[in-house]
């Protein structure tokens, strides 16, 4: 026969303090049809406790189930010793063990931390944006060193070098990246030689058009799209693919095997990024000089010959070993925050999606400040 909440006897809780310690004598069924009475009075007797040390009378406690073992031991909460270690006077058949439950599985809140006003949460915002890029750079740099060591190693051993492993990632992330690469250098170099036509034609001087288009496209953009789109694809591919690996602990399982994850999964993919990417870089800046001398072709009748020559004889070669001596810095980079990451995903996708977001982020930052860099250097050395 199912008891019926009418049945329920009505709560009451009492105090008393005797030897320096405070005795709560709950009667009644603490069930949680009755508590929504008592919950004030419960928050009040909470405050006026403190931190004096608790003890339970429990004789004349009737049904009690988890809700009301929680609200019972939240009303001492502050008391002095931690971890509701109650001690009880009577006994009864569950009230100990549900509320030993309760205490176990109950989180007290922290109080809320005292606003502040917007500038001071932009100075913490701030500062702790600054500290994780700095804790960044070292853990990437100690990244770099733990490479270069293992590269040191394998290439004193020539028969551990996996060249299989590096050919499938060329073909991934280098072969198959070619197209959108190309397609990207091309219109690229069609937009500027488009601004290039429409600016200089205006002082008489379409012609220098051709010079424009070279020197973006030999220094600068044949690289760049070569960069951002390793980046944001073969990247993120690295990431992901090892953050899978080791959400299923595959890494773990080569551990035990004795394998070291850097030389099976890092340094492939780092070499064939740096082996690929003059490569792309070249193929991409050839792309974009076909796209400005169609686009001057078609807009300012200078034909792909006189496009050719007016390059060859104004816009010298240092111009393409200045772009393509950028592409295995940017694919090292690229390469090397990529499985990084990936070696940082712990053991749920949230974590993964995380780091392969911080992963394209990372990397494109650290292109662009690459290529500051070098265009810094070369301003130096008058290239």
């Amino acid at each position: 026969m199912k008891t019926n909440r009418h049945d329920s006897k009505p709560i009451d809780i009492s105090v008393q303090r005797e030897d320096g310690r405070v005795i709560l004598i709950p009667v009644g069924d603490w069930v949680t049809d009755n508590l929504a009475s008592m919950d004030k009075r419960l928050r009040e007797m909470e405050a006026q406790i403190g931190g004096e040390e608790a003890v339970f009378d429990v004789r004349n406690l009737g049904r009690i189930d988890l809700a009301g073992a929680f609200v019972l031991g939240r009303t001492v909460r502050s008391c002095s010793r931690p971890h509701m270690d109650f001690t009880y006077i009577g006994e009864h058949r569950v009230a100990q063990k549900l509320m030993a439950e309760a205490d176990a599985n109950s989180e007290v809140c922290p109080a809320p931390p005292a606003p502040r006003n917007l500038w001071q949460l932009v100075l913490i915002r701030s500062g702790r944006a600054v500290m994780r890029a700095l804790n960044e750079g070292v853990e990437t740099a100690a990244f770099l060193g733990q490479l270069l060591s293992t590269f040191w190693r394998v290439l004193t051993h020539p028969r551990r070098i996996r060249w299989n492993a590096i050919i499938n990632v060329a073909e991934e992330a280098g072969v198959n990246a070619l197209p959108i690469i190309a397609l990207l250098a091309f219109f690229i170099g069609a937009v500027v030689a488009f601004l290039g036509a429409n600016l200089l034609e205006r002082f008489g001087a379409s012609l220098f058009t051709v010079d424009l288009v070279a020197l973006a496209v030999l220094r600068e953009f044949g690289v760049m799209m070569m960069a951002l789109i390793l980046a944001g694809r073969s990247n993120s591919a690295f990431t992901a693919h090892i953050g899978a690996m080791k959400m299923r602990q595959e890494i773990d399982a080569m551990q035990v095997l004795g394998m070291d994850t850097f030389e099976v999964l890092v340094l492939p993919r780092v070499i064939a990024c740096i082996i690929m990417a003059p490569i792309l870089a070249f193929a991409a800046t050839m792309a974009g000089l076909v796209g400005g001398g169609l686009v001057t072709w078609a807009v300012l009748d200078v034909s792909p010959t006189l496009f050719v020559t007016r390059m060859q004889e104004n816009v010298p070669l240092i111009h393409f070993w200045v772009g393509i001596a950028k592409a295995p810095v940017f694919a090292l980079a690229i390469s090397l925050i990529g499985c990084r990451q990936g070696l940082l995903v712990e053991g749920n996708v949230q974590s993964l999606g995380e780091r392969t977001t911080a992963s394209v982020v990372q990397a494109l930052f650290t292109v662009i400040f690459i290529d500051a860099v070098f265009a810094m250097i070369y301003l130096e050395l008058d290239w």
